[in-house]
């Protein structure tokens, strides 16, 4: 019981060493992970991980339900308070029956206590079934609520900066000086989605094993894209501009680590890095059009460079131990054959034609 208020009920991080959730996530996830590492990477990978969170809500729910089944079954067993009507000898099990019919308020009077004692756990343990089944019918909404709204966001990403996400391609869009103030107003949005995801992943931390409804989309991809485009800008911006920028790094900096450390995901620096020299210099091409400044600031050898590296410090370490517990995979810096966008392509238009003709649509539009 004390479990199951925590877990629903409690809204905040909980600091018990011991709970029966963290428990029962870190068996069972522990084991579907193991077995996730043994297939092939994959459409049919991807589908199997996306089964885990909303399975192991329900089996969480039936596991505290058992649990107390089998402790009311104990208490009347201690008390001696059951009795069947036909006068068949008294058992654990009956104790156990009687305790089931109560709980879920079946009302069945074949075996019905013989104590006072008896009659008031009887009553007790009816009240908290009826409580647990309305807590239940009520919890489920408010769960895939928070996961809605931290999908909205994701989605919205897909037409800026593609799928998956890059800091990359969003500041070759928006790093021009005429697009700055839309550049602002995102990092508002993401500063605000970043407080959301905090809030509603610490209190109900089962949202982080909710996976997008795409494979290249992740909410961690989007917060290490969020930070990743916080860097860059902070680097190479003007400091008077940057300041909205700095409080959205703060906040998802935040979020990633306090979730990293509810899920004890030890932070561990990705290997191989994900921004060599190499990359580095592609990056400064790709930006170049946006602005010799943005180029400038990271060219490789620079201050700049230095400054992004220090600001990398304080996030992939955790974003990485996160991907690495969770089995979601980090947005690139540069897309590896250019960037992917979910909404050019449909289930119905798979053709190299369709995807090219969308493709030069959007590639005039940033031209213009």
């Amino acid at each position: 019981m004390w479990d199951a208020f925590e877990s629903i009920v409690l809204p905040r991080r909980v600091a018990r060493r011991f709970r029966l959730a963290r428990a029962y996530y870190i068996i069972t996830w522990g084991t579907w992970r193991v077995i996730a590492r043994w297939m092939r990477p994959g459409k049919f990978r991807e589908i199997y991980l996306s089964v885990f969170g909303p399975l192991s809500i329900l089996l969480l729910l039936i596991t505290w339900a058992i649990g107390l089944v089998l402790g009311f079954a104990f208490i009347h067993a201690g008390v001696g308070g059951s009795v069947i009507a036909t006068g068949e000898p008294i058992s654990f099990l009956l104790d156990l029956y009687l305790s089931g019919t109560t709980f879920f308020t079946l009302g069945l009077g074949d075996v019905i206590p013989r104590t006072m004692t008896g009659r008031v756990v009887t009553v007790a343990e009816a009240g908290i079934g009826f409580g647990f089944l309305a807590m239940v019918i009520g919890y489920l909404p408010i769960l895939y609520q928070a996961f809605s709204r931290r999908e909205i966001t994701i989605s919205l990403m897909d037409a800026r900066c593609g799928s998956p996400p890059s800091a990359s391609e969003l500041l070759r869009r928006f790093g021009r000086p005429e697009n700055h103030e839309l550049l602002r107003q995102l990092m508002v949005e993401w500063e605000r989605w970043s407080a959301e995801v905090l809030e509603s992943h610490l209190s109900y931390p089962m949202l982080v094993y909710y996976r997008s409804q795409h494979d290249n989309q992740s909410w961690l991809g989007a917060l290490t894209m969020i930070l990743d485009t916080c860097s860059l800008i902070m680097v190479t911006f003007e400091k008077e501009k940057t300041l909205q920028t700095r409080l959205t790094f703060a906040m998802a900096r935040h979020t990633a680590t306090d979730i990293a450390q509810t899920l004890k995901a030890n932070p561990v620096a990705p290997q191989p890095d994900r921004l060599p020299a190499t990359d580095l210099e592609k990056l400064r091409n790709i930006l170049s059009p946006a602005g010799d400044r943005i180029a400038a600031c990271i060219a490789c050898g620079t201050e700049g460079e230095t400054r992004l590296a220090e600001l990398r410090a304080l996030y992939e370490p955790y974003v990485n131990g996160l991907s690495e517990r969770l089995l979601l995979p980090l947005p690139p810096w540069i897309p590896e054959n250019g960037p992917h966008y979910n909404w050019r392509t449909t289930a119905w238009q798979r053709s190299a034609e369709g995807i090219d003709a969308t493709a030069a649509v959007d590639e005039r539009d940033d031209h213009r």
